[in-house]
């Protein structure tokens, strides 16, 4: 029997569960990650038919609480994702926040944790399309540490493979069968020696990372692509936006060129996963002097700071998990 927990556990020296035992909302109810099967015939499961969200949650060790972080903005993306793919029933943006922030406290999670929520086609049967399908949703949480280097920088290489077109496939949301897409440009620049990829648009501009946004920085501006170029409206990306306000850094949203990263003054991914990641190099080709720069080390300094509970001007942002008695 899983049982509700507000404060936050007392620290144990049992050892961690395996991944099956840990808790998950499932068809309704709060059950083990083992027990949550889905049949192979599912709609989503056959076509990638599912949406999906990432929801980041960070563990303050000094107040000894987990903080969610960007619940109610994740919660409204994963709710627009579903109505573009005709799944527009579900539970309010504050009900499926608490059905999150349940999912975090039952685990008892005394690290950084990661969350996903996700809205499927559950309907059991062969055939593309997406009306007339039913739709069921699931919440599952793990421990997470960091996704990428956030340090020392990591190099890129832009890849042959092209963003997927807000045309061929919508790119604000985050549609599990896209990922395909990211998938065959972090391969392919993994295999050419890189860490990461540098994706560009079917018009030759930078979109984005395999599965990160893109800043760079040129003459003290922090220079991002807009969001109609086929980039996902990354919630990360909103939030560094708004640290650069805080911190008097100027913004521009506009194209950016490939050959623009060769000659930028700092480069660097954001998102979910990744969180602040600076870039040391693009195409065998440090950036700046191959080192984190100084923008890139203020803004990364702030996002960790924040999403921490830390900083009073961004406690808007997170939600502390465990409640109190």
């Amino acid at each position: 029997m899983v049982t509700e927990h507000a404060t936050a556990p007392a620290a144990s020296a049992a050892s961690e569960p395996d991944q099956n035992s840990r808790v998950c909302y499932f068809k309704g109810g709060y059950v083990a990650l083992g027990e949550a099967r889905i049949p192979i015939m599912t709609h989503a499961f056959l076509y990638g038919t599912a949406v999906f969200e990432g929801i980041r949650a960070y563990w303050n060790p000094d107040e000894k609480q987990l903080y969610a972080l960007r619940v109610k903005e994740h919660i409204v993306r994963l709710r627009n994702s579903s109505k573009i793919m005709l799944m527009a029933e579900l539970p309010s943006v504050a009900e499926f926040t608490e059905i999150v922030l349940q999912v975090l406290r039952r685990n008892e999670f005394q690290e950084d944790a990661y969350c996903r929520p996700s809205v499927y086609k559950s309907t059991e049967a062969i055939g593309v399309k997406l009306h007339g399908l039913t739709h069921d949703f699931y919440v599952l949480a793990i421990p997470m540490g960091d996704y990428i280097d956030t340090e020392k920088g990591i190099s890129t290489g832009t890849v042959s493979w092209r963003r997927t077109s807000d045309v061929s496939m919508p790119s604000r949301s985050k549609i599990t069968g896209s990922y395909v897409n990211p998938a065959f440009s972090k391969t392919e620049a993994m295999l050419n020696g890189f860490e990461e990829a540098i994706v560009l648009t079917a018009e030759g501009h930078v979109a984005e990372g395999s599965a990160e946004n893109l800043f760079m920085v040129r003459d003290g501006v922090l220079i991002t692509p807009a969001v109609s170029e086929d980039i996902l409206e990354g919630i990360t990306r909103a939030g560094i936006i708004e640290i650069a306000a805080h911190l008097g850094i100027p913004v521009k949203e506009r194209q950016i060129d490939r050959s623009e990263l060769y000659i930028a003054d700092e480069v660097f991914l954001c998102g979910t996963g990744a969180q602040v990641s600076p870039v040391a190099s693009v195409d065998h080709r440090a950036v700046g002097d191959g080192r984190v720069g100084p923008l890139s080390k203020q803004i990364s300094k702030t996002y960790f700071d924040a999403v921490r509970g830390r900083l009073p001007e961004f406690r808007h942002w997170v939600t502390p998990v465990y409640t109190g008695e």
